[in-house]
């Protein structure tokens, strides 16, 4: 997966006055962000939320770019994942999606490496339809080491696998906003509590926002963090919303946490269902649990049911159902308002990519941020093309997960002869032909994740890279079998996740 470079702070704009408007994740990661690299430069940061209004919180599990994100802000691992319940990722396990008794590890890392100048996916589709080559995630040091409970950080020696370790996080994310707010006021953000009931307009877009008790806050950039309330973006400046359902077709989601695992996996578990899937993300504290679904398909108390009777361990709370719509603000950047988290769009979390969109509209808006206070049409219109391209990406990503399925039940059989996306369709095209995987400029899914999914839920190739003919098949599946081995050899050296689950327990 590829990660946003971080900005440069002399970009930052000198005296900006900033207001963040919501809390939670978003609001938080945003203050956090703004603190650390506007106050030093003479700027100020408030973050306005109401203690009576919560947040979703349900986006526990990370891919590896939260880790580019956390080193910008000079966030120290251990004192995270101590503060978070958190525990670590190497991949997601996709179990049921392309037939209900087959599953596949989508790994963070790669997969095998180059042979003879041609991709490792390539050699590896020659060899495998040659009957020489084992299932492709015996060659990801990831997919093996979370599918037997081993973890370690990346060493310091560059020719190992273990030098390549790819891992992200699993955390509480209530812990997560309380974290990053203890960060950010150490940076000079300013907390105001309160509910906004007014947003003030002028000729730059906001003015100001007026809070139940009379006060009045102005600022010259505005951070909209609302929610799918989208109170700025939407309420006061009808940015407009593209809608996905046509797509992604689900719209509810119920979650209940339940006990901790004994010995918890580090990865997380996407679990197909009947009229959507399934999640389970093992934290230290506790076990995230949660059912997606297409209410056309299921209602919601089929839906809780569904959870309640596969939840392993006891439940701690209630289930809570949150009910979505899917898709984003055909302009996340509107004069001088920015959407961020779920005010600028929403996707099921099936890729763990709801906290990475929130970093990377950051990231790109930190990058473009105005050095007047007023952005001009040309910044804005190029943040909104950049964010509108990556949530396509994803869109389509997650939009394969459904449409190459086999399964029997009326939903995927629907989700299987729906129309696909044109970007979609010509990837598939592609990789029909010869087995090619061809990404756009900045995509955030690599070559190792889209063959993951691809082979994991058996999309169609006909043959293979001609250019494989150069080197011959026997010689060719003898370096395959020696990455196996070094893959093998590399796990029996990783500890098991419980072990460095102990070092953050004892501190």
């Amino acid at each position: 997966m590829s990660s946003n470079p971080s900005p440069d702070r002399s970009e930052t704009a000198r005296g900006m006055t900033v207001v963040i408007v919501g809390g939670g994740t978003a609001g938080w990661m945003a203050a956090v962000a703004f603190g650390r690299l506007l106050v030093p430069a003479g700027g100020r940061v408030t973050l306005v939320e109401s203690d009576t209004i919560a947040t979703v919180g349900v986006g526990e599990a990370t891919i590896p770019p939260i880790r580019t994100f956390h080193a910008m802000l000079g966030i120290d691992e251990d004192a995270f994942l101590a503060a978070t319940g958190g525990s670590y990722k190497l991949g997601i396990r996709f179990e049921g999606w392309s037939h209900p008794t087959e599953s596949y590890v989508h790994p963070f890392g790669q997969i095998g490496t180059e042979i003879a100048g041609l991709s490792f996916a390539a050699q590896w589709l020659r060899a495998r339809q040659a009957g020489e080559a084992e299932d492709l995630g015996q060659y990801s040091l990831e997919a093996r080491a979370a599918e037997t409970g081993r973890f370690s950080k990346p060493i310091a020696n560059g020719d190992s696998p273990l030098s390549r370790i790819g891992y992200a996080y699993h955390f509480d994310a209530a812990r997560y906003a309380d974290f990053l707010r203890k960060q950010a006021e150490t940076h000079g953000v300013v907390r105001c509590e309160g509910m906004v009931v007014r947003v003030e307009q002028g000729p730059a877009g906001i003015a100001a926002v007026h809070l139940a008790d009379g006060t009045r806050i102005a600022g010259d950039l505005f951070i909209d963090c609302s929610g799918f309330r989208a109170l700025l973006i939407e309420g006061a400046l009808a940015a407009g919303w593209e809608d996905w359902s046509s797509w992604l077709p689900c719209d509810r989601a119920v979650a209940v946490p339940s006990s901790a695992d004994a010995a918890p996996l580090p990865l997380t578990r996407a679990i197909a269902q009947p009229a959507g899937w399934r999640w389970r993300i093992p934290l230290r504290h506790r076990t995230g649990n949660g059912h997606v679904f297409s209410s056309r398909y299921m209602s919601e108390d089929e839906a809780t049911a569904c959870l309640l009777d596969r939840i392993e361990g006891e439940a701690l709370a209630d289930p809570r159902v949150i009910r979505f719509a899917t898709g984003h603000r055909r302009r996340f950047w509107s004069g001088n308002c920015v959407a961020l988290g779920l005010a600028a769009g929403f996707m099921e979390p099936l890729e763990s990519t709801s906290i990475h969109l929130v970093q990377s509209g950051l990231q790109h808006l930190l990058r473009m941020l105005p050095g007047t206070g007023v952005a001009s049409s040309v910044v804005i219109e190029r943040y909104n093309r950049v964010m509108t391209a990556e949530f396509v990406r994803i869109r389509d990503f997650l939009v394969a997960h459904y449409h190459l399925n086999a399964r029997p039940e009326h939903f995927w059989r629907d989700r299987a002869a729906a129309p696909i996306p044109e970007g979609l369709a010509e990837k598939l095209a592609m990789f029909r032909d010869g087995g090619r995987i061809f990404r756009e400029p900045d995509e955030l899914f690599n070559e190792t994740s889209w063959l993951a999914l691809l082979i994991g839920q058996n999309a169609v190739v006909d043959g293979h890279d001609p250019l494989c003919a150069a080197l011959p098949i026997a010689r060719a599946a003898h370096r395959i079998a020696q990455i196996e081995q070094v893959v093998t050899a590399s796990l029996a050296h990783m500890p098991p996740h419980a072990d460095a689950l102990a070092r953050l327990e004892r501190g």
